[in-house]
């Protein structure tokens, strides 16, 4: 009954992204009818990742999506593997909240189609990380052969505290779900004086922008634009600033005129999102606590940011984006030397109101490093294959229900050219695995969900259930296990999504092709604590109510 309708709104956006999602379509189509028609496998083994590509891509948090409501709290049976939803916290649904939760239910398969073109992006960003060091081998190879050394003008990327304190920096952070977005909005002040907007949270992309006046072709905000002539502090990069060597120029380039010009630039995040505009230095506001324990709002001159004139895509109210990656673009690169090498966030559950926040802390978080259950794995890194901008982590197998299922370990390897391995983003809605880990996941769920009857005529998502008057629903444990011998057991709330209240429970788990990227999605991350220390080289994980951060 909700399937006819979900499906119609898929298909719909998956017409409007590039042809590379009708084959993706197609390609699950084709898995489908080759298992009969009682089958529904949702693998995204039919996109087409193309090797010809001439622009800088990054990933971005144009995602949207719903979750198990807050109230619907995980009991585990440690002994058998499962865990269990309690039937009262689910089952009386009044017409309201039923006809309240379509609009999450659209939001999630909308959030489906744009992680398609999300994986498309993070595609292109290996490609040319590996195009990237065909070229610097080549440059390497002529430098030895004319018996000459190249050397190239260093480009900094450092932003400057104004008054030279260092300390924790603290940041408000919510779902964007109610506002129609299912994005992570941070709070941020920039400018001189400083105004509030609100960005998208990604550390799957370095860049930082926001949409500015004049706006040729921008989507529609919350709130008004930046206008850098209000501001005193903003400054534009011009062409001969080696800073500028730190971003794409718009594709195909435009030439500077002369040294003094604005350097332009263009950042593209899929098949339907991407900024253009000018690179300037702006100043942010950002609340510091420093070591002694007084708080104060400090600012932070010269940071780089994206001024951007024409901005399209799905950013859902937000005024940009605010990258969390490795790279030196990135905010957290930038502001290391004001409060060291760790940055962490807690995310609050996707459907939780605009007044349920968390916080995002740039510095050591003692109460996290001290929460009894905080686990650490390593981040992968030292590897000239790897994309400076994400976070890495080494899986060695999965469990499920209590089985570490059989799953080659080369399937989670990092390939000579890039291709492979596993991150963890932000910026993407559900979690993916490559082949053949997922189908291993989901068969090993069909194998051990008992009691409910299987439903096939839900789009993208597989396995679902029919779980309509289930008192106390019970479902198998899910887990990832590290190579260094660390595991991140998960809520049921974190890999199953409910679609229709007391009625229809799918995983919320899919698949990319062999050898290609696996991604822990922010689904998954929902009331964890997760820390990121690059200094230690480390993810670290805790659960926890987010809202009481």
């Amino acid at each position: 009954m909700v399937c006819t309708k979900f499906g119609a709104v898929l298909l719909v956006l998956s017409l409007l992204f590039s042809a590379s999602f009708d084959a993706v379509l197609v390609g699950v189509n084709a898995h489908r009818r080759s298992r009969g028609a009682n089958s529904n496998l949702s693998t995204l083994a039919g996109i087409e990742l193309n090797d010809h590509l001439n622009f800088n891509a990054a990933s971005t948090a144009s995602t949207s999506g719903c979750s198990l409501s807050t109230s619907k709290k995980a009991t585990q049976s440690k002994s058998s593997g499962e865990q269990k939803l309690a039937g009262d916290d689910y089952e009386d649904v009044d017409d309201d909240d039923e006809a309240g939760s379509k609009p999450k239910q659209e939001a999630f398969f909308v959030s489906a189609t744009q992680d398609l073109a999300r994986i498309q992006t993070l595609y292109r960003r290996i490609t040319e990380k590996k195009n990237q060091n065909a070229v610097s081998r080549l440059e390497n190879e002529k430098s030895k052969q004319g018996n000459r050394v190249v050397e190239k003008q260093p480009a900094t990327a450092a932003a400057v505290p104004s008054s030279g304190v260092s300390g924790q920096l603290m940041a408000t952070l919510g779902s964007g779900v109610a506002l129609g977005s299912g994005e992570y909005f941070m709070d941020v002040f920039i400018g001189t004086p400083p105004k509030h907007f609100s960005l998208i949270l990604d550390t799957g992309s370095d860049l930082n922008w926001i949409q500015c006046v004049p706006c040729h072709d921008c989507f529609e905000q919350n709130g008004p634009l930046y206008d850098p002539i209000d501001s005193t502090s903003f400054k534009n990069i011009s062409c001969s600033d080696p800073r500028c060597q730190l971003i794409s120029s718009p594709d195909p380039p435009l030439p500077c005129k002369d040294h003094n010009q604005s350097c332009p630039y263009f950042y593209w995040y899929g098949d339907s999102s991407n900024t253009t505009g000018d690179f300037a230095l702006e100043t942010f506001t950002v609340n510091l606590t420093s070591p002694s324990g007084k708080s104060e709002f400090t600012k932070v001159e010269n940071v780089m940011i994206g001024c951007g004139h024409w901005n399209r895509g799905l950013f859902h109210g937000a005024a940009g984006l605010l990258g969390l990656g490795r790279g030196p673009l990135s905010f957290a690169s930038q502001l290391q030397s004001l409060y060291g090498h760790s940055f962490s966030y807690c995310l609050v559950d996707r459907n939780s109101d605009t007044n349920v926040t968390s916080k995002l802390i740039f510095g050591e978080d003692k109460d996290l490093l001290s929460h009894p259950e905080l686990n650490f794995t390593s981040l992968v890194s030292g590897k000239e294959n790897l994309v400076d901008t994400f976070y890495y982590v080494q899986i060695k197998s999965i469990m499920v229900g209590g089985e570490v299922l059989n799953i080659p370990e080369e399937t989670w390897n990092v390939s000579a050219d890039g291709a492979g391995g596993t991150i963890v983003d932000s910026g993407t809605t559900l979690s993916y695995f490559s082949e053949p880990a997922y189908q291993t996941i989901r068969d090993a769920f069909l194998r051990k969900v008992k009691g409910y009857p299987v439903i096939d005529s839900v789009p993208v998502l597989d396995p679902c259930y029919n779980v309509s008057g289930v008192d106390n629903l019970v479902l198998p444990e899910f887990g990832i296990l590290f190579a260094d011998g660390a595991a991140w057991n998960f809520p049921v709330e974190n890999y199953f999504i409910w679609l229709q209240p007391g009625e229809v429970v799918c995983l919320a788990i899919l698949g990319t092709p062999r050898s290609a990227l696996s991604i822990i999605g922010n689904y998954q991350q929902q009331n964890f604590h997760i820390l990121y220390d690059t200094k230690r080289s480390r993810l670290g994980y805790a659960p926890m109510n987010c809202a009481d951060v």
